[in-house]
């Protein structure tokens, strides 16, 4: 399925800003099943530099400086994008979760861990082990999983902020994409299970005949878990309890929302200030 993406975020400012300075994850990774076929990021005023290169994890990166006293930044990214992931496989075929616990792969060691935004949580860790008894086959104990946390919690877009504490999640069922990934990835880490945070979209309107999606309007966000060196990662949607296929376009992925924030920056001045955020990923 080719895709084409749409993302607008617009700051309005109280009061003048003199400098800033923005980094941007607003470009889709080339992936195994997700190829770019066309991109671009305009920005209003026009920033005097522009630059890109890729993070730690291998995300693109856009780097701005703007020297343009201004009281509204705007950045229209677009894409179009190729995008169809293979299916898991069989769940019964992947091993059984305390195997890749007791002995992560080195290129997924890092997302067992605590990150600056999931701390260590044994309540998380709790209500996840529910979905792992002993010798269950890890996408098994995955699939029940985010059937859980799409039953268990109500999406309510207000509720929550960008750094909402899991146990604020936990205590009151409800919140947004983020907050299930987060719960999510708190829970399995803590089971010694590797799982990174991915950001990126879903399909803004539902297929004919098809259901709508949870978190279309903006950014989308999911858990993509490692199934053993035969089996690489899979993702997993708990806002949607979907397992990604054909619906997701890819931006990025890091340990946490801190890792990949679409667009976080430092300006001089400004004060008090709105956001809002747009996006349509639709059939191209």
């Amino acid at each position: 399925m080719n895709w084409r993406v749409r993302h607008v975020t617009t700051y309005r400012y109280a009061e003048t800003v003199d400098l800033a300075t923005h980094m941007l994850h607003l470009t889709p990774r080339a992936l195994p099943g997700q190829r770019m076929l066309a991109e671009e990021i305009r920005c209003t005023p026009t920033p005097a530099r522009m630059t890109r290169g890729l993070d730690h994890f291998g995300n693109s990166v856009t780097w701005l400086f703007i020297d343009q006293p201004h009281r509204r930044f705007e950045v229209v990214a677009e894409a179009m994008v190729e995008a169809a992931f293979p299916p898991p496989p069989p769940a019964a075929e992947t091993p059984p979760w305390e195997q890749l616990a007791a002995a992560p792969a080195p290129d997924a060691v890092e997302f067992t861990f605590p990150s600056p935004m999931l701390p260590e949580n044994a309540a998380a860790r709790d209500y996840v082990r529910a979905s792992f008894p002993p010798g269950r086959p890890v996408l098994a104990g995955l699939l029940d999983l985010n059937a859980r946390i799409r039953r268990d919690f109500t999406f309510q877009p207000g509720v929550t902020g960008v750094s909402t504490p899991v146990s604020q999640v936990l205590a009151q069922r409800a919140g947004v994409c983020q907050d299930f990934t987060h719960l999510m990835l708190n829970g399995l880490r803590g089971l010694g299970l590797a799982a990174r945070y991915v950001s990126g979209y879903i399909r803004t309107r539902p297929s004919p005949g098809g259901v709508a999606r949870q978190g279309a309007d903006q950014s989308h966000a999911w858990v993509s878990a490692w199934l053993g060196p035969a089996h690489g990662w899979v993702g997993l949607d708990p806002t949607n309890n979907l397992v990604v296929a054909g619906e997701h376009v890819v931006l990025g992925w890091g340990r946490d929302f801190s890792d990949i924030s679409p667009l976080r920056g430092i300006i001089l001045g400004g004060g008090r200030h709105r956001l809002d955020v747009g996006v349509d990923l639709t059939p191209a």
